[in-house]
Order: structure tokens, then sequence, then C-alpha cells
């Protein structure tokens, strides 16, 4: 071997063993944890709670880092863009699906960009309305719904929001066509139903439950296939009539793509402590949140649900007309 080649095997041997030696010390420094929506919502509230834990398990501070814009598609696009070298992760919950179908142009592919790390939590929602709408049960609320649908709206926290997803859903099992009233993120819109503005919003129990016990809104079930330990006497939609309604907020946890595979392992590692730690436990159960059972805590499981979500809510989202550029 020439000088020249033993220099440059040399050099490279060097590059890897420093690659291996970085992978091996992380994290050497602060994580951030990148979340989509704004601070104090729901996915943030949920990041936070998962990011203290987290940081306890890799030695070092969790920092969430809020990059609102376009549904999520803003803070998705940072991170597809960031250096794979296991600093920036990034939560979304069911908006990276949807947002193939509801935005023309996006700068990044939702399954090929990221790598896949875990799933954490399920959100159930709730179908709410104002405190004087005229139905007292669900029966009567679907009826009212149907004879009085071109006056009546429908909140939702903006596009591509959980909540609208779950309005499409509802007017589709329905069978009805409500005015779309659109929000800046769940609390205004919750705020504009505690004031009377809007007739119906359909949220995740992380913003509800605590207006629920208070009675200041009428409560007609939970989107789950059954019921929720949070509200164990609420009935589901689909036991209701809705037959195969079913609405749930998942988050999952991505990366970079090119982040190291042993970067990745040790950040699903710490997921999964986290998601057993007494702490989180009771804060998600507080909030109406359920811990995913092992099966989704693998970076395969999590790439072959996305897909799925992408497979089911594409045509129901083109079936109705939205988009945007």
């Amino acid at each position: 071997m020439n000088l020249r080649r033993r220099c440059l095997a040399a050099g490279l041997c060097v590059l890897a063993a420093s690659a291996s030696l970085a992978q091996s010390a992380w994290p050497a420094k602060p994580v951030t944890l990148v979340v989509p929506f704004a601070a104090g919502g729901p996915t943030d509230v949920v990041a936070r709670t998962l990011g203290v834990s987290i940081g306890k398990t890799i030695g070092q501070t969790v920092v969430i880092e809020n990059k609102l814009g376009a549904g999520g598609t803003v803070a998705a696009a940072y991170v597809a863009r960031s250096a794979p070298d296991g600093y920036t992760f990034f939560i979304h919950h069911n908006g990276m699906a949807t947002s193939t179908a509801l935005y023309r142009k996006l700068s990044y592919n939702a399954l090929t960009d990221f790598e896949y790390v875990s799933q954490a939590v399920e959100v159930p929602m709730t179908m709410l309305a104002r405190k004087d709408f005229p139905a007292n049960n669900f029966q009567e609320f679907a009826a009212y719904v149907k004879a009085n649908q071109s006056k009546i709206n429908l909140a939702n926290a903006g596009l591509g929001a959980v909540s609208q997803l779950c309005g499409m859903m509802f007017e589709r099992a329905l069978g009805v066509k409500l005015t779309a009233v659109p929000f800046q993120g769940t609390a205004p819109a919750m705020n504009a139903l505690l004031g009377g503005q809007v007739d119906i919003l359909c949220d995740q129990t992380t913003q509800t439950i605590p207006q629920i016990k208070a009675g200041n809104v009428k409560f007609y079930g939970v989107t789950t296939k059954s019921r929720i330990k949070a509200l164990p006497d609420a009935p589901t939609l689909a036991e209701q009539g809705l037959k195969d309604f079913e609405v749930v907020v998942w988050h999952g946890i991505y990366a970079p793509k090119g982040t190291p595979k042993p970067i990745l392992d040790k950040m699903n590692q710490a997921i999964r402590i986290a998601l057993k730690d007494p702490q989180v436990v009771a804060r998600m159960t507080e909030l109406g949140a359920e811990i995913v059972g092992e099966d989704k805590l693998t970076p395969e499981s999590l790439q072959v649900w996305l897909k799925a979500e992408i497979d089911k809510w594409g045509p129901i989202i083109k079936a109705t007309g939205t988009f945007a550029d």
C-alpha cells in the first residue's frame, strides 16, 4: 500500500472511530424535542411530561422547542433538514399522516425523510356542545344536528388539527354538512364553545376533562372503541349508534433521516422507561391519555402505523375537498 493509500485508510479509520465515540458518548449536551404546536397545548403537555423523565434517563436536559405553523408542517420540515446527530427529535400526532393529503406541496416526505423512534401515548377525543345546546343525550344530539345542519357550526383547532378530522368523520357518519369555524389552536376553540360563540367541538381529553367535570359544556361521548379510565361512565359514540366511529390522537417520536441507530436505540429505551415512570403514568391518567402497549414501542411499529394512518385519512380528506397550498 503506497503512502497516499495508507494515509487515506488511516483517515477513514480516524473518522469511523470518532463517529463511534460520538455515538457511545451520546448525549454530550442537551437534546431538543421539537413540538409543532403552541406551548400549553395537548401535544406540548405530553412532550414536556415525557421530556423530564427522558432527561433523567439520558443524563441531559430535554429542551422543548415549539415551532408553530401550517398544521405542524413547518416543524416537520425543520426537523427533516436538521443534522442527524442525535440532538434533534420530533414529536407529532395524527397530523404527521394527514398532512400528506391536506397539503398539496410539502418540502418533505413523511414516510421517507425521518427515522422512526417510537409511539408514546394515545389521547381520546370527546364530543361536546355549548352548555345551552338543545339536546340532552346523544340520540337527541344526532337528531337535532341532522334536522338543523344548516344552522349549526362546528369549531376546530385549525387545518390539520385532530379536532378538524374528528369533525369530518362526525359529519360523514351522520351524513350532514356543518359550518366549520377554525381557530388557531385548541384553547381559543374551547373558549369560543364556553362563551357560546360556537355550537359543537370535538377535542382531546387533555383539554376537555376539566370542562366536562365542571359542567361547563354538554358532553355526548368519547371517540374510542371502548370506554376510558378517565371517564369510566361515559359511553362511546360507537356504542350509541355511530358504528366503527373511532378517532384517537396518537403521538409518534421521530428523528432526522440518517440519525445513527445506536442513538435511536438509546432514545427508544429512554422513552420506554419514561412510559413506566410513576409520575408520567399519573400525569397521563389525569389527562385522560393512554400509554401505548409494548407492541407499539418499536420503530417498525410506528412506521407501519404511520403508513396505515395515511391510507385511512387520505380518502376522507380528499372527499371533503379540504386542501391547503
